[in-house]
């Protein structure tokens, strides 16, 4: 397509757009411990507010094509602006966890498309020559969530309140409207492709009944209840049908393409985002709890302390793109895993006494080590994949990656609970008249005075908590090396084949 007249004040615009997206991936974490206490949520139960985010983004991004195929680009990018806004005001006067759940659900339904949407008109509006360049600009624009999201959300909930990480979005999400109201041309919709609706729909059906037993596994004591089994069930059903759908209706008229998956380099990739996914978005989820329910770190130096990961990131990806095609992918997948296991080694020796350092390099050497990880794996993913399926082959990579942070998110959290608990009896049941003979624990921790033992357990909680956090860290250390010997399964791509960068994780 030609260059735009307006290409300026569009590229402004549908950047507020994608920027306003990538914030809420990381925002709203600094900022639940408090929306913990507001709310009247638990420790696992207010992870929702994350995962019911991730799982709406991740069953809506591949309807973006068939949506702006049926209504046109311009329609669909106006609708998910209108609609991530007002689910921001939504989500900023929830009074209750089940309230702010929905809203975040529907905010993940709206911005599903802004990320692919941005991308797809900014190479519109930009000559060839330019792709480039476009995609530096857009790619910044998606870093800017792990790098500004947890400073700003800190800031926010410090300095006024938790609701503020998502009234923030109203003026951003105003000033897109108004851009791309106004200067993006409006195309006539193709109305070509034929939309799989029962596959879809079983898909979905599976992802949410998933997320169900990794959100309430834990609250119901897992299969000790009613309610898994039946969730257990109903997203086993679906998605056996939906494989047996999608293997026998033709690739035309299929919500996925099963012959994507007999490609070992796509599978593998698959494997690895997954991984990815877990890692990234699970740690992330935790460090802030940690950091201000057993450190006393205000959500605002719990943001400036975290923020450094996505500049690792940021620093990686300057010079890893140039990278490709000279150096062997599977070595820079082996150098950018190598990293991020051993900020999580750093982080599995974790202690309650912490210095900001302790907390600020593993989290640039992690962020810098998945940034070493993005491009080569998006390149090695999609290199033996013909250019007809790749659209399809990036909603499905997009999609795994967001159940892979799902997953890792409920897993984690799950596990924090559980050990959380085995490690309080452990360390009380090795608490005697022996161990308490100093003096000084004595007298402070008094086993005779309810204020002794109020004291004695509060600091026992402290001490198995950030027990069950080191174990998650470990958890995912393990993964990360399990990974690696898996790398060399990978076919490296022939020089002459671009690579196919999937923005999109690196949010």
């Amino acid at each position: 397509m030609h260059a735009n007249p307006h290409r300026v004040l569009i590229t402004v615009s549908i950047m507020l757009a994608t920027i306003m997206q990538a914030l809420d991936s990381t925002i709203a974490n600094v900022a639940l411990p408090h929306m913990q206490g507001s709310l009247s949520a638990a420790q696992d139960q207010i992870t929702w507010v994350l995962t019911s985010y991730i799982v709406a983004a991740a069953i809506a991004t591949p309807l973006t094509g068939w949506l702006c195929d049926r209504f046109s680009q311009k329609t669909v990018f106006l609708v998910s602006v209108f609609g991530f806004t007002v689910a921001s005001i939504w989500c900023g006067f929830s009074t209750s966890l089940p309230e702010i759940v929905v809203a975040r659900l529907m905010q993940g339904l709206f911005g599903a498309a802004l990320v692919p949407l941005s991308q797809a008109v900014l190479l519109d509006i930009n000559p060839p020559k330019n792709h480039g360049s476009a995609m530096a600009v857009w790619g910044m624009g998606v870093m800017v969530g792990p790098i500004l999201g947890p400073s700003l959300g800190g800031w926010l909930t410090d300095s006024y309140d938790w609701r503020w990480v998502f009234f923030i979005n109203v003026p951003i999400g105003a000033l897109a409207f108004y851009g791309i109201w106004r200067h993006i041309k409006r195309e006539p919709a193709a109305r070509k492709m034929q939309f799989d609706v029962f596959g879809f729909a079983m898909l979905s059906l599976a992802i949410g009944a998933l997320q169900m037993v990794l959100d309430r596994g834990e609250q119901n004591d897992w299969f000790s209840s009613t309610e898994t089994w039946i969730e257990v069930i109903v997203m086993t059903v679906s998605f056996i049908y939906f494989v047996v759908h999608t293997m026998f209706t033709p690739a035309n008229r299929s919500f996925i393409n099963m012959h994507l998956l007999q490609n070992r380099n796509y599978l593998s990739g698959l494997l690895f985002i997954f991984i990815v996914g877990m890692v990234l978005f699970a740690v992330r989820a935790l460090i802030p709890t940690m950091l201000q329910n057993l450190m006393g770190y205000t959500a605002k130096v719990s943001g400036f302390v975290t923020a450094p990961s996505g500049l690792g990131t940021m620093l990686a990806m300057l010079f890893v793109g140039r990278l490709v095609g000279k150096v062997d992918l599977r070595t820079l997948l082996v150098a950018g895993f190598g990293l991020t296991a051993f900020s999580l080694w750093q982080m599995s020796n974790y202690a309650l006494v912490l210095s900001q350092g302790d907390i600020i390099w593993p989290g640039v050497i992690q962020g810098f080590g998945l940034g070493l990880v993005f491009v080569p794996l998006s390149a090695s993913t999609f290199a033996t994949l013909s250019p007809e399926m790749r659209a399809q082959g990036t909603a499905m990579y997009s999609l795994i990656r967001n159940i892979g942070s799902s997953v890792g998110i409920a897993l984690v959290q799950t596990l924090l609970v559980r050990n959380s608990q085995i490690a309080h009896s452990s360390i009380v049941s090795q608490i005697n008249t022996i161990s308490m003979s100093d003096p000084g624990l004595s007298t402070f921790y008094n086993l005779h005075t309810t204020s002794g033992l109020a004291a004695l357990n509060e600091e026992v909680t402290r001490q198995s908590a950030m027990i069950a956090y080191v174990d998650d860290y470990k958890l995912m250390l393990l993964l990360t090396l399990l990974v690696i010997p898996l790398l060399f399964l990978i076919k490296p791509p022939k020089r002459n084949n671009p690579p196919v960068i999937d923005h999109a994780a690196m949010e």
